[in-house]
């Protein structure tokens, strides 16, 4: 059916030429305070879901909806959700342990509703903002733990040999210390990629197919995920968190209105298409850390700067090693199976909601299609 093509053809990469990295200066890092004394913010994310089956569709319509992982940057402290469905309950029975709502409806002809409201606090994660690392030391034997290791590993989207690993070595030369590395590929990736508006959603991150065409533009899941496949090149753990921006950046705010969050004088922003893919990376003796070059590249699109402007630097250094906290995050899952197992597998990532009638995929990328809203208010 052509509904199952719309995965298939939903990225476009556009051009652009291949340069060499630039360095940052560490300078200028310094980045303003929060209106929150210790960063802590609180926000109701409202979502909801008035299901409509493609014309000519019948069946059965299930739909899974990725939910907020609990960790040190992050809590949901809340969680209650309605609706129409046969059937709904929340699993983590899958590869990535990724926390998920799972509704069923019999009848793709019936009434399919779904609320959901999470209360959710956050916390500003600034490992390297607030002197985390001042004392760290590479270890002389490097050992991961065993649920840290799978993420060295190479996925469908992301191979870690061929023009990936070429890259990877290019760009860390003879530097052998990892926290050292990570930040010459940070710097490479931040520097070297660019925002493409034109891609749907925020991109399939297919690394070897964007180093191969050398034209080096996307969005979030793209320059993240090269980011994350060029440190795993290196044996360097790292990941993508997806997630989904909740209000107004303060911290970031002051060098772009628009690029890192957006709301209203009251506190509420329409979210419905704010998903944002993040990135981290493990540091063996110290544990993980933040990274977000794919915001650089937005934040220099949005203002219409050149990637060596002071405000575009001090952003590009805030965003290695740190994250605010006006976002969530959903999981670390790629190329992997939802439970209940989808007919459409498996997932590429799981930042978006997805569902399927009657076995066929639900345009996830375009709300008005899918036919869902989400709507975030700040606790003031």
């Amino acid at each position: 059916m052509q509904r199952r093509n719309f995965l298939k053809s939903a990225a476009i990469l556009s051009t652009a030429g291949f340069i060499a990295p630039v360095l940052a200066s560490s300078s200028k890092s310094s980045v303003v305070e929060s209106s929150s004394s210790d960063g802590r913010r609180r926000f109701i994310l409202t979502n909801t879901y008035h299901l409509v089956a493609p014309e000519g569709s019948e069946g059965v319509v299930n739909l899974w909806i990725p939910l907020p992982e609990d960790t040190q940057f992050q809590r949901v402290s809340k969680l209650n959700f309605t609706g129409s469905f046969k059937d709904a309950y929340i699993s983590s029975n899958n590869s990535y342990g990724a926390k998920t709502l799972f509704a069923t409806w019999p009848d793709a002809k019936a009434s399919m509703t779904i609320k959901v409201e999470l209360d959710i606090e956050t916390l500003d994660w600034e490992p390297l903002k607030s002197g985390a690392l001042t004392h760290y030391r590479t270890p002389t034997q490097i050992h991961y733990p065993a649920d840290v290791e799978r993420y060295l590993l190479p996925t469908k989207h992301m191979p870690i040999n061929g023009i990936v690993k070429q890259t990877a070595d290019k760009i860390v030369g003879s530097e052998t210390e990892p926290l050292k590395q990570a930040r010459l590929i940070y710097l490479w990736v931040s520097a070297n990629m660019f925002r493409d508006n034109s891609v749907i959603g925020c991109g399939t991150g297919d690394v070897a197919s964007i180093l191969e065409s050398g034209k080096l533009g996307g969005k979030c899941t793209d320059i993240n995920s090269v980011f994350v496949a060029l440190m795993r090149a290196v044996g360097i753990p790292a990941r993508e968190m997806f997630g989904i921006r909740l209000g107004q950046a303060i911290k970031m705010g002051h060098y772009s209105k628009k690029a890192f969050g957006s709301a209203d004088e009251k506190g509420v922003a329409d979210v419905s298409g704010g998903q944002h893919c993040r990135a981290m990376f493990y540091l063996a003796g110290y544990g993980w850390l933040p990274a977000d070059p794919a915001d650089v590249t937005k934040m220099r699109l949005t203002e219409k700067k050149e990637h060596s402007d002071p405000e575009v630097q001090a952003v590009n250094d805030y965003l290695f090693g740190n994250w605010e906290m006006n976002w969530v995050g959903f999981n670390y899952g790629r190329d992997f199976d939802l439970f209940p197992t989808a007919e459409q597998t498996p997932l590429n990532n799981f930042g978006y909601p997805y569902a399927e009638v009657d076995g066929d995929p639900v345009n996830y990328y375009e709300p008005k299609v899918f036919a869902y809203d989400y709507q975030s208010t700040e606790q003031r």
